[in-house]
């Protein structure tokens, strides 16, 4: 009796050792495959934003081609058109593909129109500071969102923001300043560029607010939201287009009909629909800070990778605008995060990652 209790035992004792065992090595698995995955959809949201900026930025430095509105209306019209596509391999393929079945409503268009107005200026004065300040000083041309979100959050929403945050915030308008400083004493300095870049950084901030404004229209789905802006941004863009005259610009462009040109013209449509996709990917896979953070040392790298490409020699009080604005920037998401986790919060988590994927859209030059 007691040899067969001792057995039952040992064998129950060597059942748990060797389940625990198992535990830990399929933990540690699990473990590996995440960090794996995590470095891949890290890598390729790096990828994609870094090229497309680069390549927004080949787009419209093109001296030949002086339409940036068109630039920016055909990328609106690419999504769109990608929109279409995903709808029509999510129902082909609906276990592979996740996207939403989108039919056009002229009332959500409607409700979604002042969202629309205020993305269309932010698309356009982003690429207009891209076009002016370059790649090299784009991070610093365009770091005072965070700022407007704070100034905004207060005027339209009546949100008051805490000292730690505030001084985050002056660290990035002491590194906007010397950057801009130290530009005018290098002689390559563009004060439209400069201006636009501030004008970016203030809708940026709006259509942060907008967005969760019109977020019930779209049943808060954000490839509703960018199928219905992207429509509406497509319409609003033309009467712009004729204003400013850019279809004279069209009608003299001499590789009007190079494939090589609309081909290039189609990429910078696809990274832009595609930064959506990766952001949102991102924020899956780690969190909203980490994404941030990502976000932060991609700029840091996008710099540098500028600064090489053009064989620049920059100052060192040049590099320090750039870090003072990506450290500032770095310190008010974790003041923000910290000051997140002592609060309850009142939007679901879902509703926080759809936040933070809206600027970033602004944030990259599409």
């Amino acid at each position: 009796m007691n040899r067969t209790q001792l057995k039952r035992s040992s064998i129950l004792r060597m059942a748990l050792a060797g389940t625990e065992t198992m535990d830990q090595d399929e933990h540690g698995e699990t473990f590996l495959f995440r960090a794996v995955k995590i470095a891949a959809v890290v890598a390729l949201y790096w990828s994609v934003s870094i090229t497309m900026v680069f390549l927004n930025n080949y787009l419209l430095d093109n001296k030949d081609l002086d339409a940036p509105l068109f630039v920016t209306f055909y990328q609106c019209l690419v999504t769109v058109g990608l929109c279409w596509v995903m709808q029509m391999l999510a129902k082909l393929c609906p276990t592979v593909i996740d996207f939403p079945s989108v039919k056009f409503d002229l009332k959500t268009s409607r409700e979604v129109l002042p969202l629309s107005i205020v993305f269309i200026s932010m698309i356009t004065f982003n690429n207009l500071c891209l076009k002016y300040v370059g790649v090299a000083f784009y991070t610093v041309g365009r770091s005072l969102s965070t700022v407007f979100n704070v100034l905004l959050s207060y005027v339209i929403l009546k949100q008051t923001t805490s000292v730690h945050a505030l001084l985050c915030c002056g660290i990035i308008l002491g590194g906007f300043w010397l950057g801009v400083d130290q530009e005018g004493v290098a002689g390559s300095l563009s004060w439209t560029g400069v201006f636009f870049g501030v004008l970016a950084s203030a809708f940026v901030s709006l259509n942060a607010i907008y967005t969760k404004k019109v977020m019930p229209a779209v049943d808060g789905n954000i490839w509703k939201l960018s199928y219905y802006n992207n429509i509406n941004a497509c319409v609003l863009f033309l009467p712009l287009i004729l204003v400013f005259g850019e279809l004279g610009h069209l009608g003299s462009f001499s590789s009007l009909s190079d494939l090589a040109f609309w081909g290039m013209m189609t990429l910078g449509g696809v990274f832009g629909f595609a930064i959506g996709y990766v952001t949102g990917l991102q924020i899956k896979f780690t969190s909203p800070l980490t994404h941030n953070v990502s976000g932060t040392a991609k700029a840091c790298a996008q710099t540098v990778i500028a600064v090489v490409h053009n064989s620049s020699s920059k100052s060192m009080l040049w590099w320090t605008s750039n870090l003072m604005v990506l450290g500032g920037s770095s310190a008010y998401t974790w003041v923000k995060s910290l000051e997140m986790k002592k609060t309850p919060l009142r939007d679901s988590p879902q509703d926080s990652a759809k936040e933070k994927l809206l600027p970033e859209k602004g944030d990259l030059g599409v």
